[in-house]
């Protein structure tokens, strides 16, 4: 049986599994074009008539708020985050990969240990000291809480990656006299590219998601896309047509982004960070 033979069982799993994990979000973006009572039916309405009133509702056809400060603000967040973490994670990779430091791992370690304490149990105190410090509804305040809480992440991810970059290159930059700026710039860095792609694709995701502290921190002037998201569930009920819409329109940034870098994100996957 030739090897082609054998593997097809597993080309079909992959795509039963693709198929799988896509289901619920085509079920959604199809939701977002029925009607309210066409989508509060039980079982659901796979053939009913398509309509735009979800998303007009979402633009504030009818209730006047539009989404366009929320989602400038998810956006401003997302993107001075991502930009702080790979000008702080690009260097502290580099010295804990290509310029070691004594006991490396064991910054990696510290590093990792902070993600293991729950986003909850930090909230109290982060709350009281932007209580204090007057920094309540600021979209910067959350830009660095993001840049803070995606930095070890990063910089475990960019450990990995600047690791694969050959050490003939650093030495033939230091033999041209190439400062330190310069060989991140010029020698690492587009070495690098599809790690730092990679890197900088989860931080932007891991941003533009997070709730918790958008919802505890902000209020009207720095809400996010997904608190302005929540809106929609209220005490009147749930408007599962426009909650759908309002889902796949803040998720398409996030779409776009990972569709413009999807090639420098398998690259930069398989180049370091799952080995």
């Amino acid at each position: 049986m030739s090897p082609r033979k054998v593997w097809r069982p597993w080309g079909v799993f992959a795509w039963l599994a693709g198929i799988l994990f896509a289901l619920p979000v085509l079920w959604m973006v199809l939701t977002s074009f029925h009607s309210e009572s066409d989508a509060a039916t039980n079982p659901p309405s796979l053939f009913a008539p398509l309509t735009l009133s979800g998303y007009e509702e979402f633009f504030g056809a009818s209730s006047g708020v539009s989404p366009w400060p929320p989602l400038i603000n998810s956006a401003s967040a997302s993107i001075g985050s991502t930009v702080l973490v790979l000008l702080l994670a690009i260097p502290a990779a580099y010295a804990l990969s290509i310029k070691p430091v004594r006991k490396w791992s064991d910054v990696l370690f510290f590093f990792l240990s902070t993600k293991m304490l729950p986003v909850v149990a930090g909230t109290l105190p982060i709350y009281l000291f932007a209580q204090f410090s007057g920094l309540l509804d600021n979209i910067s305040f959350l830009t660095v809480l993001y840049t803070s809480m995606n930095l070890p992440i990063a910089v475990w991810l960019m450990r990995s990656f600047l690791a694969e970059v050959p050490v003939e290159m650093l030495e033939a930059a230091a033999l041209d006299g190439a400062g330190l700026i310069t060989t991140l710039r010029r020698v690492v860095a587009p070495v690098a590219m599809p790690g730092i792609a990679a890197t900088s694709l989860i931080c932007f995701i891991f941003s533009w998601n997070e709730l918790l502290f958008a919802r505890v921190l902000t209020g009207v002037v720095a809400g996010t896309a997904p608190v302005f998201l929540t809106s929609f569930v209220t005490s009147q009920g749930l408007f599962l047509a426009k909650v759908c819409a309002a889902a796949t329109v803040i998720s398409l940034p996030v779409l776009a982004a990972g569709f413009a870098a999807q090639d420098k994100l398998v690259q930069g996957l398989s180049l370091g960070a799952v080995k």
